[in-house]
């Protein structure tokens, strides 16, 4: 073990008495079932080193001070160049949880193939009651079961679900976060009323946003079993569709009340074969 925890009663979520001791150990806890989630991905920090209650601090480019055994990528962005932490090990992840970062995002593509992402993800972002996310999930996995992609659901830790699909990595970002757009905007034009891929908020009224936006090149998601800075420690749980029903919020699990794995994982699917269907429901 190679990490020290600094100041460890320190209260991060003074609301439910969590500290940074607390939340190390469900990292250290969590791991087996994270780290396959983080392994060979750039990851952003959400950093609180307040607790929650204070500022928070976005890292994409990884500290100086950080020690050389961590390991880290350089990617490309528009003027230049960003180094990421890569968290491939128990002990990164509890320096960075000692570090304060509360909730690790990650890139949706890997570092060996950054421009093409083995996950396409849609976020059910809510406008009403968690029930008309359930709904909308559910009408998601519809479609793309017609599509025969298979899906896998996660609660945020938030308000809203993500939604995600294994690819196979043929197609790059520009292609994937396309075809998502087209299934959003086909399962919009079948629920009018529910459902909107309109950007503008004013614009939707009641109507569940469903958000594309994620997949994109250098674009970032919450990552399963990752803590969120809210009241109550939740964290994003990926769940099987059998216990959509059963949920009351996607606030239901926390770091006192962890998930479980997701059993059965799909292979990455190619889009392909799906476009074609795509375009002839279209």
């Amino acid at each position: 073990m190679r990490v020290e925890v600094t100041r460890p009663d320190k209260v991060l979520f003074p609301d439910d008495g969590v500290t940074k001791a607390d939340l190390v150990g469900y990292y250290r806890d969590i791991a087996p079932l994270m780290l396959p989630h983080l392994r060979k991905r750039p990851l952003v920090m959400f950093r609180y080193p307040d607790g929650v209650g204070g500022k928070a601090w976005v890292h994409k480019d990884i500290p100086d001070y950080f020690p050389g055994w961590i390991h880290r990528v350089e990617v490309a962005k528009e003027g230049g160049t960003v180094t990421h932490v890569v968290c491939d090990d128990a002990d990164t992840l509890a320096y960075l949880a000692n570090q304060a970062c509360i909730s690790p995002h990650v890139w949706l593509s890997k570092i060996d193939k950054l421009d093409h992402p083995d996950r396409l993800v849609f976020d059910l972002d809510p406008a009403g009651s968690f029930a008309t996310v359930k709904t909308a999930a559910l009408r998601l996995r519809e479609l793309l079961d017609e599509l025969g992609l298979p899906s896998l659901p996660m609660t945020t830790g938030s308000r809203g679900l993500h939604i995600i699909v294994r690819l196979d990595r043929s197609a790059g970002f520009d292609q994937v976060r396309a075809f998502a757009r087209d299934v959003a905007d086909l399962l919009a034009a079948r629920h009018p009323a529910t459902l909107t891929t309109e950007a503008r908020k004013a614009k939707r009224g009641r109507r569940l946003y469903l958000d594309v936006a994620r997949n994109g090149y250098a674009q970032t998601a919450v990552a399963p079993f990752a803590v969120r800075a809210l009241p109550g420690a939740p964290v994003a749980a990926p769940i099987e569709w059998s216990q959509l029903d059963s949920l009351k919020s996607a606030r239901d699990f926390t770091v006192r009340k962890p998930p479980a794995p997701w059993p059965d994982t799909p292979r990455g699917r190619s889009l392909r074969a799906a476009h074609k269907r795509l375009k002839a429901l279209a």
